[in-house]
């Protein structure tokens, strides 16, 4: 305290003589005589200052040497240990010179700039608002301009690639924030699973990079698509599964999964950046609900349990390192000891930190509210909710978030799998959007493919969701909240060059990249594109779903969907702008408004067409005054749609027993009961349907009229489909079954447990021999041709040995087999031989995926191939079908014909992807319906293929009504 007291009282001596050296002019001042004083006044503040310093050393040696006395020896480490507590309170983000960067720490050295020219550029700023008519310069691996690019500035380049644009659409890169990219593999295969660890149900330490595969397939698909950038999750076995990794799907020369990374936040020691100056965020995986206690036979008490547990040790370790680091900073060394750390729990401590991103797997009401209550229990921030489906109900318990509220990370309209998913609603992005939360389409890839992920924004914005929110959902919404806005998500300059040109507007029905470009590298080798109608460069106007929105609201997820039948004898559709109608097995367009103006009438009467055509064709006189009359505003009215491939009508709830039919046995692996005649015993899908369901009416109201559906089975013998009404109220309802029996259905695929040798030798032994009826009276009908034979099958080697087969038992029998391949990813190897066997073929994929080994050799179609397997069957004169995989999909039917057509450059008319989607399913399951008695749809503001028209009514001679929807 003496040398302090000596050192002030000193400085205070030389402040004065400096402050009086710097004051107002005095005559001393201006005396010549006086000046050489000047010099003896440095002298003196210069001594007074030596001596100050040396005062304060003999202060701080004597402060030590008494502490050291005191306290013990400051560790050799002490510094290391200083360091690590300077850095306890750093936040993620970049360094503030970030985007003045010159070169992309992952550029690629010999990349040759590029300029793409004469672009409509949605840049994702201004709240995803501006769109920019010009030039993106890309060089180094980023973007260095935007708008209008100067002549002086191109100049400066020799070896400049130019892509001109003329006005196509280019976008950022697609982010998918929800993804199982690589942990996952496809095609599936045991040795390459590593999505899920069951031993434990916390298990913060577990890193998804650590288990990602580079050899996966669907990292050049899902490039093809425009995704550049992928939050690869953990599973959701797991209360908290682990840590996800951040990666771009460009293959690099590394061909290493770290080569992969974003931005590495795992290496914290200095030797790839400095985190004093820029913390890296980090990704972590939770779950709630169903999965975590199916796997671990839990309740949501004890996931809800583990999850408290878990960060109570993660506090305590954090308030001991807050404590240590007091004490060590304040030079209190005595018993502290090491630095107090666990590293199986410091990531947990870091989400008590700020510095890692919580992505939660969550759906229920329950379970989100027990989060956001935890969050505000231990001062933690959820980054989003994850498939949460009912988010859209609870939208200000949400916002009762600790820190902010979470984004929400959604599908589109796949729902209604498992009880949580129950109330799921398509309404759901446009709802949260409204009250002011951000919302983010995600694919949970392989669940959904990734590559079309931009699909699920199409449909977000078709059910209400702004343009700009749409967009922004699947590239800046994302990047902002993982924390990577600083570089991706957006055209900025400075921002890495991830890019996209699209062949159409983003959000228009099938919009395809003619190029990506991620770090400024192209990335499709040979692009193939098709010239697409105009009205695909702009925005589609959604229908008014304003009365639907509010009742999904209303009724909590669960508004009524059974449709009403109208009243009235005439129902009376004008403003026709078109009429299709099903002639035999293909679809006629038999009506179009002229283009002067004049509009088209449909009247009905009992559900059945009476005229269509003008208004001078279609009089007044042919219906009274009390008609209902509604307009379409150039909507049209077409055959209804037909489903199959999926168990629609068959279940209500998938991952729910007690709402399916349940699994045919199979005489191959299952002891059948005589009861039902053993091994011949067929079952028969009409016997369990399921009227009702909210898929099959969802579908209804989206314009499929007619289901076909076959009994699930594990095995080689699934048995008797059957068609019937999704609109229908029961089975005993008029028209509710369109044909109880309609093709008998096998499959044979390599993982059914009998080798497929054994399968095929099974078909050859039932076509052959003997066998007891029921079966036995179904193979007879089979070959003679009475009877469809639909084999579930995917591989083209299985194929080849069916056509074989099928025209062995033509030859020995006499008679042409009618048989459908099903599935069939793999058909178009063998269009010519399939055509040539007289064969149909139904693609429950129509936009194929390698999920299996036996779908590996998919033809891609646009950007990778010139073709797609449906215009390469079509080719080759085999009737084509297009089906889906699971019920939810129903509803969408129209939108994979419209897909089709769009993606054959004009090769299929509309009328023939009409056709895709009905007359040609039905004929391919052996479902005969008379033209006259199949049902219509009316659709208002375009016809059924275009984005921008509604479903209103369902014309159903067969039924006698017209429900008004």
């Amino acid at each position: 305290m003496i040398e302090a007291r000596l050192c002030d009282l000193v400085s205070r001596v030389a402040l004065t003589r400096t402050t009086m050296d710097k004051g107002l002019p005095t005559p001393a001042h201006n005396n010549p005589a006086r000046r050489p004083h000047h010099r003896s006044r440095r002298a003196w503040r210069l001594l007074l200052a030596v001596l100050c310093l040396a005062v304060l050393q003999s202060a701080t040696n004597l402060f030590y040497a008494e502490r050291s006395t005191r306290n013990s020896q400051i560790p050799v480490n002490a510094q290391e240990i200083l360091n690590k507590c300077a850095l306890l309170n750093v936040q993620p983000g970049p360094p503030l010179d970030f985007n003045l960067r010159k070169q992309s720490d992952r550029f690629v050295a010999g990349t040759r700039p590029t300029l793409i020219r004469n672009a409509s550029i949605w840049t994702g700023r201004v709240d995803g608002l501006e769109v920019l008519h010009g030039d993106v310069l890309l060089d180094g691996g980023l973007i260095k301009r935007v708008g209008q690019v100067e002549q002086d500035v191109l100049d400066a380049y020799n070896d400049l690639v130019i892509i001109e644009a003329a006005g196509a659409w280019v976008s950022p890169g697609i982010v998918d924030m929800h993804s199982h990219h690589g942990v996952d593999s496809s095609p599936e295969l045991q040795g390459a699973e590593d999505s899920n660890s069951l031993k434990g149900v916390a298990q913060p330490w577990l890193r998804a990079l650590d288990g990602l595969n580079t050899h996966s397939d669907a990292y050049k698909l899902s490039i093809a698509g425009g995704i550049t950038t992928v939050l690869v999750l953990p599973g959701s076995a797991n209360a908290i599964g682990g840590q996800g990794v951040v990666i771009k799907l460009r293959p690099t020369d590394a061909r290493t999964p770290t080569g992969l990374m974003l931005e590495n936040p795992w290496e914290i020691n200095g030797t790839l950046y400095d985190p004093s100056v820029s913390l890296r965020w980090r990704q972590m995986k939770y779950a709630c609900g169903e999965n975590p206690s199916r796997v671990y036979g839990f309740t949501r008490m004890d996931t809800t349990w583990s999850f408290r547990q878990s960060y109570e040790t993660a506090r305590k370790i954090k308030v001991s390192q807050d404590e240590y680091c007091a004490k060590a900073t304040a030079g209190e060394w005595t018993g502290l000891g090491a630095f107090p750390e666990d590293l199986q729990w410091e990531a947990l401590v870091d989400v008590l930190r700020g510095r890692v991103k919580v992505h939660n797997h969550c759906y229920e009401t329950v379970d989100l509210d027990d989060m956001v209550r935890l969050t505000n229990e231990f001062k933690f921030s959820i980054a989003a909710f994850h498939h949460a489906h009912e988010t859209y109900l609870v939208s200000d318990m949400l916002k009762k978030a600790y820190g902010h509220p979470p984004a929400v990370a959604l599908f589109a309209t796949n729902a209604r799998y498992k009880r949580e998913a129950y109330r799921g609603s398509e309404f759901a992005p446009r709802i949260l959007a409204e009250n002011g939360l951000s919302v983010i389409m995600k694919s949970d890839h392989p669940v959904l493919d990734s590559r079309f992920l931009l699909y699920e924004a199409q449909q977000a914005h078709y059910y209400g969701l702004p343009a700009n929110l749409a967009l922004a959902s699947v590239t800046s919404t994302p990047a902002t909240v993982m924390g990577l806005d600083h570089r991706i998500g957006y055209i900025k300059p400075g921002y890495d060059a991830d890019i996209v040109l699209w062949d159409s507007h983003p959000l228009a029905l099938g919009a395809t990249p003619k190029q990506v470009w991620i770090d400024g590298v192209a990335q499709l080798e040979h692009p193939y594109t098709v010239t697409k109608p105009p009205a695909a460069q702009h925005v589609p106007e959604p229908p008014n779903f304003d009365k639907e929105a509010e009742a999904a609201l209303r009724y909590e997820g669960l508004p009524p969907l059974e449709p009403e039948h109208t009243k009235s004898n005439f129902i009376v559709f004008r403003n026709v702008s078109s009429v299709y109608r099903r002639q035999g097995q293909s679809v006629k367009e038999v009506f179009r408004a002229s283009a002067a103006g004049g509009e088209g009438i449909v009247v009905t009467s009992e559900g059945k067409v009476v005229c269509a055509g003008s208004a001078a064709e279609c009089p007044s006189s042919l219906y009274d005054a009390r008609a209902e009359i509604l307009n379409l505003a150039g909507g049209a009215v077409a055959p209804g749609l037909v489903t199959y491939g999926s168990p629609l009508g068959l279940e209500e709830i998938t991952a729910e027993d007690s709402t399916i039919d349940g699994y045919a046995l199979d005489p191959l692996t299952d002891t059948i009961p005589e009861i039902i005649g053993g091994r011949s015993a067929v079952a028969a899908a009409v016997d369990g349907l399921q009227f009702g369901t909210r898929d099959a009416l969802l579908a209804y109201r989206a314009g499929v009229t007619t289901a076909v559906v076959a009994p699930q089975s594990y095995g080689f013998l699934a048995g008797l489909s059957a068609a019937f009404s999704p609109g229908a109220k029961h089975k005993l309802e008029k028209g509710a079954i369109v044909q109880q029996a309609a093709a008998l259905h096998i499959s044979i695929h390599y993982d059914a447990g009998p080798s497929v040798s054994t399968q095929i030798a099974a078909l050859r032994a039932l076509f052959r021999m003997e066998v007891r009826r029921p079966l036995g009276n179904l193979i007879e009908k089979v070959k003679k041709g009475e009877l469809i034979l639909v084999v579930d099958v995917e591989s083209a080697d299985i194929m080849a040995s069916l056509i074989e087969l099928k025209k062995d038992i033509e030859d020995r029998e006499g008679n042409t087999i009618k048989m459908t391949f099903a599935g069939a990813s793999e058909a178009h190897l063998l269009a010519k031989e399939i055509s040539e066997g007289g064969i149909g073929v139904l693609l429950t994929r129509p936009r194929p995926f390698p999920m299996t080994w036996e779908q590996r050799r998919i033809m891609p179609g646009l950007p990778l191939s010139e073709t797609s397997a449906i215009t390469a069957l079509m080719d080759q004169n085999v009737t084509v079908g297009i089906g889906i995989e699971e019920a939810w999909q129903a509803r969408n039917t129209r939108w994979d014909a419209s897909w089709a057509a769009l993606e054959s450059g004009g090769e299929i008319s509309k009328a023939e992807a009409l056709a895709l989607a009905s007359v040609h399913v039905e004929h391919l399951l052996g479902v005969e319906v008379e033209d006259i008695e199949s049902d219509l749809i009316a659709t208002y503001g375009g016809d059924p293929l275009e984005l921008s028209s509604k479903v209103v009514g369902i014309i159903s001679p067969r039924r006698g009504v017209v429900d008004l929807l």
